[in-house]
């Protein structure tokens, strides 16, 4: 016999109807970690990465949700979802989430995120504050809770690979090859300044290309 529980449909809501960031410096950084950390894992198709994504842990609850300003789970394929809702993915929880905090931000309600991210499972947890030029991280330890890491302006990101830089009153993030994360302006730039180039050799290709045919043209007369 089925219950009346068994028969109600749990709606899982795409918006929690809080903006994605309070002003541009907070809303540039979310874009600059999210979109690099997309470029990073590119090419592994079980590497998702997220946005301002509503995450249900859960099944039948809808009130118990988070969504982080970036996070990374890996072990579930690339594509599109309108919630990360962790039972239909394989029950594993984002292991890597950022958050980035503006004036808006509470005690309260920080306490309350850093309190969600132990319980359900992520592995890393960083917060910026661009403001105050301020960034902190925590990793769960052996015994299942989120320690504070000593030294997050100088750390490499186990799962990531990435290394966090906060010196001389800027806060820089390295991919594992060296290269900096950059805004999507910078990124414009590195791609037109790269085709250029590729542009360039090719141009030189078809010089030496069209000497090489001059010169095998005068051996024959």
């Amino acid at each position: 016999m089925t219950s009346t529980q068994d028969k109600i449909t749990v709606i899982y809501p795409e918006s929690d109807g809080n903006p994605m960031s309070d002003n541009t410096k907070q809303f540039r950084w979310i874009v600059v970690i999210k979109e690099n950390l997309e470029i990073l894992f590119n090419d592994d198709p079980n590497v998702f990465v997220a946005g301002d994504l509503l995450w249900y842990p859960q099944q039948g609850d809808n009130k118990i949700r988070q969504a982080p300003d970036t996070m990374v789970v890996f072990g579930r394929p690339k594509g599109d979802r309108g919630s990360y809702q962790q039972w239909e993915e394989g029950n594993i929880p984002p292991q890597v989430v950022f958050e980035i905090l503006s004036p808006g931000n509470r005690l309260k309600e920080m306490a309350r995120k850093f309190k969600f991210y132990e319980q359900y499972g992520v592995e890393e947890y960083y917060i910026f504050d661009p403001d105050r030029l301020d960034f902190n991280g925590w990793l769960r330890s052996s015994d299942g809770t989120l320690e504070v890491i000593d030294e997050p302006e100088n750390w490499m990101s186990p799962r990531l690979g990435i290394r966090f830089e906060l010196k001389d009153g800027n806060f820089m993030i390295y991919r594992p090859d060296g290269e900096k994360f950059l805004t999507s302006t910078e990124l414009a730039a590195q791609v037109q300044t790269e085709r250029q180039r590729a542009e360039a050799a090719e141009d030189r290709v078809r010089e030496l290309e069209e000497r090489l045919r001059q010169l095998e043209g005068d051996r024959h007369n």
